[in-house]
């Protein structure tokens, strides 16, 4: 599979494979931005990128119409954004109903080897029931969740990018877990409201017996014989958040081998629809540590819903207070759950990688 990708980042932290070569091109596309920087070509076998080393400081005019408005039959332009880490590739899908690509090819794309490499894929599409936009996605295993939170920052910004929105934004997106609002903040950052969360065992869904107000908070959940504290949340996605086994209190999250017990949480018999995990360290009531194993992804550097869901449960079982900072491998989240209408707000950053263009 051939890729042709152009980096609006510098290559400072490129790793050049063995096989590849490095050499200047010849090659006169115009850079996105339109201004004119150096240019090299990295071959693999069957793997070719197109690289700029351009400065992100650079100021920078935009012209979304010299890339993101292509239209060419047979390719597929992106964008690839992370929000700390978790990362995504991006898809204008406004002028079409349906996603641009199946969930199988998602998969490829989503392959760090033979494809692009990704946590999941993201479609902007048109906006429906009276919201702006709407959100759709895949994962890494080409399964569709409801919602994402890390990812919907990245949407926030792309559509900034695509809309040529300048300063203080907000708009209305429609997503499988209903009507999400995300704004883009004074320091670039973008807040979430990410709606209320959903406590009731059943909706979550979760077969684990509610023990408290129809929610299970703090029960106990046998894997492969260790008994583990959970507290189940959704929002708009299934989440089991735990702080414990039945024998430790605290979790050392740095000491977890995750690959081995997240997925025995993700398939276990208690969540019909499979569920995100959250490990949790408590710093502080204002201070949290996780590490996520994700439904359909594996384990990420960032989850947003994740770390929405973290906060909720810290909350209700009483190891924090409902304005927390949430530590996480790709770096701090700010989550609020806020008392006065039980909305969480989530915020932290989502950053360009690169745009790209791909054959179909």
């Amino acid at each position: 599979m051939a890729l042709t990708a152009t980096i609006s980042r510098p290559l400072t932290s490129f790793r050049r494979p063995s096989s590849a070569v490095l050499r200047p091109s010849t090659s006169s596309d115009a850079f996105p931005f339109g201004f004119p920087v150096p240019r090299y070509s990295v071959k693999c076998p069957s793997f070719r990128i197109m690289a700029s080393s351009a400065s992100l400081q650079t100021p920078v005019k935009s012209s979304s119409s010299s890339f993101l408005d292509r239209k060419e039959t047979g390719f597929l332009h992106f964008a690839k954004y992370h929000g700390l880490g978790n990362d995504f590739i991006l898809v204008d899908n406004r002028d079409c109903p349906e996603p641009k690509i199946s969930s199988d090819k998602a998969i490829q794309l989503c392959d760090r080897n033979f494809g692009i490499g990704a946590d999941g894929v993201i479609f902007i599409m048109a906006g429906t029931k009276g919201a702006d936009y709407t959100m759709r996605i895949f994962n890494s295993d080409g399964s569709e969740p409801e919602m994402c939170g890390n990812g919907m920052r990245c949407f926030g910004k792309f559509v900034a990018k695509l809309e040529n929105l300048q300063g203080r934004q907000s708009f209305t997106v429609h997503t499988g877990a209903g009507l999400i609002i995300p704004e883009i903040v004074e320091d670039g950052n973008v807040r979430v409201d990410m709606g209320e969360p959903i406590l009731k065992a059943s909706d979550v869904p979760t077969k684990l017996p509610a023990n408290k107000d129809q929610s299970v908070v703090k029960a106990e959940l046998d894997v492969d014989g260790v008994i583990w504290n959970v507290t189940c949340v959704s929002m708009g996605n299934p989440h089991c958040v735990t702080l414990g086994t039945k024998e430790s209190q605290n979790i050392l999250v740095d000491d977890l081998k995750l690959a081995e017990i997240g997925p025995k949480f993700e398939y276990h018999k208690m969540f019909p629809a499979r569920t995100n995990t959250e490990f949790v360290q408590v710093l502080s009531n204002h201070h949290l540590k996780m590490r996520v194993w994700e439904r359909g992804a594996g384990e990420t550097l960032a989850c947003g819903t994740g770390a929405c869901a973290v906060v909720v449960a810290a909350v209700l079982e009483g190891r924090a207070e409902r304005i927390c900072r949430v530590d996480l491998p790709g770096g701090p989240l700010e989550i609020e759950w806020r008392e006065e209408n039980n909305h969480v707000y989530l915020t932290g950053p989502a950053e360009l990688v690169y745009y790209g263009t791909i054959p179909l």
